[in-house]
């Protein structure tokens, strides 16, 4: 049973044959429309393949199933015909002809089509069973179809909308959390990145951050500890600026975690996109001051430096331009 965006007052029992061959050359239409428009915009339309998926987050599938009605739209990807239909299930397949047409004649006439089977990761669905169906229920209008439900457990939550270049952040997300479990210590950490190759760079800065507690403190650091002290003591006190100076309203579709990461490395692309000249000198070369050996004086002026960065000279108040960077200089040497 599908639900349709339209609604129906009388459907016929039975649908001519011919009918439903000339359905199925409309959706092949749109299939190749929609690959050339695609191309054009250098955008993807591949189903995700379910394996794939699963192997990148790390997912655990559970053993039973629920029947549910699930959207249409939140099908992403399939078990094995992941090849042969568009992310929005039209027929790539010349050769699927006769079964799709079957399958719309049963869709409109009495007897109907049984539920598909479906795996849900986060808020996504794989076709394990019943690719054609979901095929035909979309060309029909329909928004939802039933369907037996197996939930796959993994750490990460999975969206509809992902693209397949995203599945390498998720699974560095994945391998992230499993060598900090930052998840499990701190549940309302929220380090999102829109860029592959970030949360590398951030178990780094943790790396060091241990590394120079171990110094400062004269003791051994459990990394679980280190882990702790970076998010509490160095990770929320930039994003807290961040927010507070409404940063990210200057970079839409990025994150905190991207502008943490950004401020730290790129002066250039921080000048850009805000349009202030930021003088070199202004420039920390670490928001977390990695290579300084006194962690408590790099944690009490993060607040202080990334003001420096961010705040153009004509806008901030108190001692003149440089000098701050004049102090810090002669109190580093």
């Amino acid at each position: 049973m599908v639900r349709s965006r339209r609604n129906w007052v009388h459907m016929p029992n039975t649908i001519n044959y011919s009918k439903a061959i000339n359905d199925f050359h409309e959706a092949r239409r749109k299939a190749e429309l929609q690959y050339v428009i695609n191309r054009i915009r250098g955008e993807s339309n591949e189903l995700l393949s379910y394996e794939s998926v699963r192997q990148a987050m790390k997912a655990i599938e559970g053993s039973q199933r629920m029947l549910r009605e699930i959207p249409l739209d939140a099908i992403i990807g399939s078990v094995g015909k992941y090849s042969d239909f568009t992310r929005d299930f039209l027929p790539r397949r010349d050769t699927d002809q006769d079964r799709w047409a079957a399958i719309m004649e049963k869709a409109i006439g009495l007897e109907g089509l049984p539920p598909i089977e479906v795996y849900q990761i986060g808020n996504a669905y794989f076709v394990q069973d019943g690719n054609h169906r979901v095929s035909v229920a979309s060309q029909l209008g329909a928004t939802h179809i039933q369907a037996y439900v197996r939930e796959v457990r993994t750490r990460v939550s999975l969206s509809p909308n992902i693209e397949p270049d995203q599945l390498i952040i998720v699974a560095e997300k994945l391998n992230f959390l499993e060598h900090t479990k930052l998840d499990q210590l701190r549940p309302e950490a929220d380090l999102e990145v829109t860029i592959p190759g970030q949360y590398p760079i951030l178990e780094e800065h943790i790396s060091v951050h241990q590394y120079f507690m171990g110094i400062d403190e004269k003791r051994e650091i459990r990394h679980e500890e280190a882990v702790k002290h970076w998010y509490d003591q160095v990770y929320l006190p930039v994003v807290e600026v961040i927010r507070e100076l409404h940063i990210l309203n200057n970079f839409p579709n990025r994150t905190e975690t991207d502008l943490y990461l950004w401020i730290s490395r790129h002066r250039g692309d921080l000048e850009e996109t805000l349009g202030w000249n930021i003088e070199t000198e202004l420039i920390a070369e670490d928001l977390v001051y990695q290579f300084s050996p006194n962690i408590s004086t790099r944690i009490s002026r993060i607040a202080n430096r990334i003001l420096d960065i961010v705040i153009p000279d004509p806008l901030e108040s108190g001692p003149p331009a440089g000098h701050w960077r004049k102090k810090y200089i002669e109190t580093a040497e």
